[in-house]
Order: C-alpha cells, then structure tokens, then sequence
C-alpha cells in the first residue's frame, strides 16, 4: 500500500486522507487509496458550503478527512481574483516539478552512475531517457516565469510569453513519452532482484523522497506535459479579452494543445511500427520453421 500511486484524470474527485507532505498526499477514489502529487490537483473543501480550510492548515497537513478535495484555491469572487489564483497555482506546480526533477536527476541518475558493476550506460539511457534535458529546460522556463510573476498583483503578470518563447524546448518531451513504456519493462526486470530494490530504496531515503516506487517518479514528466494545456485553458477562462496576456495566452494554449497532440500522435505511431516489427519477426520465425519442416 505504501508504494502505491493513485490513478486518476482530468475532473476525477480525490478525498485527501493525509497531506503532511507538501509533495506528496495520500488519498482515495471510491475503494482505491494510493499517493499522488499534490501540485497536480486543485483543492476544493466544503464548497457547497462555503467552508473552506487556509493554505496553511492545507500544508500543515490539518485536512478535515471528510472533505472531497480537488480545487486547489478560495471560491474568489470576481475575475482578476481568480485569475491570480490560477497564476499562484501554475507557480506553485512549476516549483514543486522542478524539485521533483532534481530528486530524479540527483537521487536517482547521478548514484547510479556511480555504481558501474549494476547499470550499463546503455540501461541508464533507457530508464532515465532524457530527463536531465529536461530538468535543465524546465529551470530556464521556471527562471522566466519568475521574471514575469507579478508577486504584489498575481492577476496582473504576463506569462503566456514565456510559453511562447519555449515553445520549441517542449518538444524534448517527445522523447521522453517515447522511451516510457521501455523504461518500466527495463525497471520491471532489474527489481526481479532484490539487489536493485534495495539499491533504489536507498537512493530515495538518501534524497529524502516520498515513500513511491521510482517509477512513479518517471511517469512525473509525462503527466506534467499533459497539464500544460488545462491549465493554460483555466488561465484563459479568467483573462479578460483587453488584459496585455490575453493574446499571449490564447496563442501558448494553442501551441501546448500541438505539442501534446503530435506527442501523443508520434508516441501512437511508434507503437505501431513497434506491433508491426514484432509481427513481421514472428513471421519470418514462422517461415524460417516451415522451411526446415519442408527440408527434413
């Protein structure tokens, strides 16, 4: 149970069972309890109500366990309120990545390349794909949006800019999603041995990381690309049409629907080719046999 991650989607309601950890909470969906990172969700306690717990008693952990939590933020009553929240909201999250790449890049990458008796550079490749590519992509994108952040007057920063201007780095993504499914079948075989169970367990108490296998670690940069346009598409919703950002926005929703689209579109055709390749190698075994059959 403790190294479980939760699954869900887009408009899924979780019940936050435990938030001591401002990365990492533990909830349930139905009869499933699991973790699940807590920039990828909003909070929304007691809305019907109009009851809801200060961002403090949320990262101190202190959730009423009754509460359905999903909408991170006060039920704000006009547009510029709730367009800073949105905005604190997209900050926060790209803080929290950045940590989480750095405990993938530092916890885990960098020891195992210290231990050349367990791991090829070849497996390294597989497991960890491109990941320090993208770490180091994402603290210029985050460096950026820092500079755009209007800390006094949230409402009033400008970052659909920021998306625009990095736009082409969001395609290293690509590359990542590719190699995932490879990644968890090399990971699936190297934990059949207890060796690397406990390798990895040690890197993640040494890191201070959440109780989570590392493979919910790696699934990290793949659900954040698909983030991007949600958000995007929230921020939108509440930038009035003569804001300075509204263009800017509209314009950085449009190009991250494109980038997550043909990933998904090359990811999809990369499959194929790799169903089609397995069927033609099972063919050519199957030929290969019918000829020794005819043979002898």
């Amino acid at each position: 149970m403790a190294n479980r991650e939760l699954a869900f989607k887009a408009g899924d309601v979780i019940k936050v069972l435990d938030a001591s950890n401002k990365d990492w909470w533990w909830g349930q969906i139905d009869d499933e309890e699991g973790w699940f990172p807590a920039s990828f969700v909003r909070l929304w306690v007691n809305q019907e109500d109009g009851v809801e717990e200060g961002p403090s008693d949320v990262q101190n952990g202190h959730l009423d366990p009754n509460s359905d939590c999903l909408c991170l933020g006060r039920p704000l009553q006009n547009r510029d309120q709730m367009r800073a929240n949105v905005i604190n909201e997209i900050m926060s999250t790209e803080r929290h990545y950045i940590k989480h790449l750095k405990d993938i890049c530092e916890g885990y990458l960098k020891q195992c390349r210290k231990r050349r008796d367990m791991f090829s550079d070849e497996q390294l490749k597989v497991i960890f794909g491109n990941i320090e590519d993208i770490y180091r992509f994402q603290m210029g994108f985050v460096r950026d949006l820092e500079k755009q952040y209007n800390n006094d007057d949230p409402h009033l920063s400008e970052i659909g800019p920021c998306f625009l201007e990095h736009q082409d780095g969001f395609w290293i993504y690509s590359e990542y999603c590719n190699n995932h499914l490879d990644a968890c079948m090399e990971l699936s075989k190297l934990m059949k041995d207890s060796r690397y169970q406990h390798f990895f367990e040690a890197c993640r108490l040494l890191q201070q990381m959440i109780d989570i296998a590392i493979d919910g670690f790696l699934l990290t940069p793949v659900q954040k690309i698909c983030k991007y346009p949600l958000q995007l598409a929230e921020l939108l919703k509440y930038t009035a049409q003569d804001h300075s950002d509204y263009r800017y926005v509209a314009a950085a929703l449009a190009v991250m629907r494109n980038v997550t689209q043909q990933i998904n579109e090359r990811k999809r055709r990369l499959e194929n080719i790799d169903k089609i390749a397995q069927w033609q190698a099972s063919v050519l075994d199957w030929e290969e046999l019918a000829r020794r059959d005819i043979l002898y």
